[in-house]
Parts: structure tokens; sequence; C-alpha cells
């Protein structure tokens, strides 16, 4: 049996963290959609195409991932794209209790759908999206905790 995953997130922008999960969910699950929520509410930098086009050039060696934007219900995403996981990354302790909460509602809006927490690499577990925002605004070099190609974009979006 084929198992997909849904790794969701804002991925504003994706950094070195998130594609260290995606490529080591690959040898857990046949595939795994990274979905990229538009979450306005965020007020995120990146427009969702950018934030789409940055997560596919850093995952153009990952065969077994698919990157695709969405603007609906989680679970929702997860039933389009066939999924039966919900992939989500934990840093720290105080991820927790917000991930506890989102995979009970998860589970009520579908007891199909299972959520499965990875943590990422210890090289990887203090990388944060906004961190590496709040660095590359103050001009810091964020080359260790993004892809080129996504620090080309932070510096052109921050300029």
């Amino acid at each position: 049996m084929s198992v997909t995953a849904l790794y969701a997130g804002t991925f504003d922008p994706i950094t070195n963290g998130h594609s260290d999960l995606v490529r080591r969910a690959t040898g857990v699950f046949d595939k795994v959609v990274v979905a990229i929520a538009a979450n306005p509410a965020k007020q995120p930098l990146f427009s969702l195409a950018e934030r789409v086009q940055l997560a596919r050039t850093v995952l153009a060696d990952v065969p077994q991932a698919e990157v695709v934007g969405f603007d609906t219900l989680l679970i929702e995403c997860v039933r389009a794209h066939h999924a039966k996981v919900i992939l989500r990354g934990l840093r720290a302790v105080s991820d927790f209790e917000y991930e506890f909460q989102l995979a009970g509602m998860n589970r009520r809006l579908d007891p199909e759908i299972e959520t499965v927490f990875m943590t990422p690499s210890e090289r990887e577990m203090f990388v944060s999206a906004s961190l590496v925002k709040e660095i590359a605004g103050l001009k810091g070099d964020v080359s260790p905790f993004v892809h080129p190609q996504v620090m080309e974009a932070l510096h052109a979006k921050l300029r």
C-alpha cells in the first residue's frame, strides 16, 4: 500500500529545517506533498506563488516530493491529495501544545487521517523561518539556514 503524507505550513520562507524534514520523510512515506498555506493572516513576506516556487527549487532533487499551494481547510487539502497522514515538525517542547491541539481537531474532522510528528535533525533544530527573516532583515548571514536561491530571494525582497 502506498502512503502519502502531507506536510503543511506557511514556509515563509522554506528553510533547511523544512527541507531536512521532507527529505527524511521520503524515507518513511512513498510520497510527501509539501502544501504551502496562503495564510494571509500571518502577513507573509513572500506571496503564495513565490513560496511555492522557492520550495520547488529547494526540493527539485527530491522526486518523491510534490509542492502545492492551498487556501482551504487543511483537512480538505489532505483529502484532495489522497494523503493518509498529516506530517508535522516539532522543533521544541513549546511547539507541542499547539501541534497537539491541531492533531486532535484534525482527527475530529476526519478520523481516517493520522498525524505524525517528526523532529528536524539536531543541526536544524533551532532554525525557524521567523528567525531567518529577522536575521536577513538586519543584514545578517542566513546562508547556513536556507538554500542559496532562498537567500537571494530574501535579499531581493528586503532591499
